[in-house]
């Protein structure tokens, strides 16, 4: 395989060609480090693709701009068998190029100072970074011991050999650093406290902040704070687990949701959307209704969305295409209600304050945002 060249055209298409990072992408055979990994097909199901028995599939795969799902559940693409389709959620991932870079920017990483790369997956940022910094500047930790080994293998191949810490980071980070670049989602409270308090004073993080779309970036400062903004841009990425797998989605509240008629049925206001994709939406949806799970689903012109709480709050939403839906809700919150909340503001005010929002995080882990007078916290118990 001719990686060198098809590298050169990924730099190309993932920063700019004045990027210090430009480099760093040109010259990481990116194909080793995915031999394989999952894809849906057009039934919806995970198929396994094997890239040594198909390479020219696996340089078109590898040498793109997109992510790549190496886990699905808790079988990860190395060790499946032909033929497996796993169900479940991805749980690990090739980040697409353009997207890490962008994640180290808004990190502003320095030269001589020690990087963490919180969620090493199958090792790319932590790669990009060893190229660019030195590999002895280099931390990178995931909860999963096989893509720690794995990726240090790897790694190794390549001539890097980084610090790799297998630990959960939602309960303790060894060490401390400089900066910090998470492309895991991290959850205000316990979680994101864990994280602070491996930044020194005077460092920097960027994260994605967990069930939003939002890239949180701040500097730490001598009380402990972290003082930055919420960037005007947006990425999804992973939440973070604790075990081999996510908990149980909330079966009990989708299956009411699915199903049952509820304690109040009306007509909405706006067309069925599909939250999870309408970023920004979903993000504010966090930030007022912390908890919400999300679902969607077509069937010919009919579309139907779901939300759901933990405290068994539901609603469903339903129309044949941009109709005004029919609205079931149940459990102690109007979920639907609070969703058209959001929209009529959006409608009224052309945008959300989320975007460029002031952040400051205290030390247990609460994120507090603000815009001109708009207030929230997130993480606070």
């Amino acid at each position: 395989m001719d990686w060198v060249t098809k590298a050169s055209s990924l730099a190309a298409q993932a920063t700019d060609p004045d990027s210090r990072w430009f480099a760093p992408v040109a010259r990481i055979p990116r194909h080793e480090l995915i031999p394989r990994w999952w894809d849906r097909d057009d039934t919806g199901r995970w198929v396994l693709h094997d890239g040594p028995s198909d390479p020219e599939g696996w340089a078109q795969a590898a040498y793109t701009d997109r992510s790549l799902i190496t886990r699905v559940g808790t079988l990860h693409a190395d060790q499946a068998e032909p033929g497996d389709n796993p169900e479940g959620l991805p749980t690990s991932s090739a980040t697409l190029p353009s997207l890490v870079v962008r994640m180290l920017r808004h990190t502003r990483v320095a030269d001589g100072g020690s990087l963490l790369d919180l969620g090493t997956g199958a090792g790319g940022l932590t790669a990009y970074a060893c190229n660019r910094l030195g590999d002895e500047h280099v931390t990178s930790l995931d909860v999963d011991p096989y893509l720690v080994s794995v990726a240090g293998q790897r790694l190794a191949s390549m001539g890097y050999v980084p610090k790799l810490i297998t630990a959960d980071a939602t309960v303790s980070v060894p060490g401390s650093y400089d900066r910090i670049v998470s492309t895991v989602a991290l959850a205000p409270g316990p979680a994101l406290r864990a994280v602070l308090g491996a930044l020194e004073p005077g460092g920097r993080i960027a994260t994605t902040l967990a069930s939003t779309s939002l890239i949180v970036t701040g500097w730490k400062n001598q009380e402990g704070d972290v003082i930055g903004r919420v960037e005007r841009d947006m990425a999804g990425f992973m939440l973070t687990r604790s075990g081999d797998d996510y908990p149980p989605a909330l079966t009990e509240p989708f299956n009411l949701a699915r199903e049952a008629d509820g304690e109040a049925t009306s007509t909405g206001r706006y067309p069925v959307v599909d939250v999870a994709n309408a970023w920004e939406l979903r993000s504010m949806l966090e930030v007022t209704t912390p908890g919400v799970d999300v679902d969607y689903e077509t069937s010919g012109r009919t579309r139907t969305a779901y939300l759901v709480h933990p405290d068994g709050s539901w609603a469903r939403a339903s129309a044949e295409w941009t109709d005004p839906p029919q609205v079931h809700q149940g459990g102690p919150q109007r979920l639907w209600d609070a969703l058209e909340r959001i929209r009529n503001r959006l409608n009224a005010e052309g945008s959300l304050p989320l975007l460029g929002a002031s952040v400051r995080i205290t030390p247990d882990g609460v994120c507090h945002l603000s815009r001109g007078r708009w207030r929230a916290s997130m993480g606070a118990r």
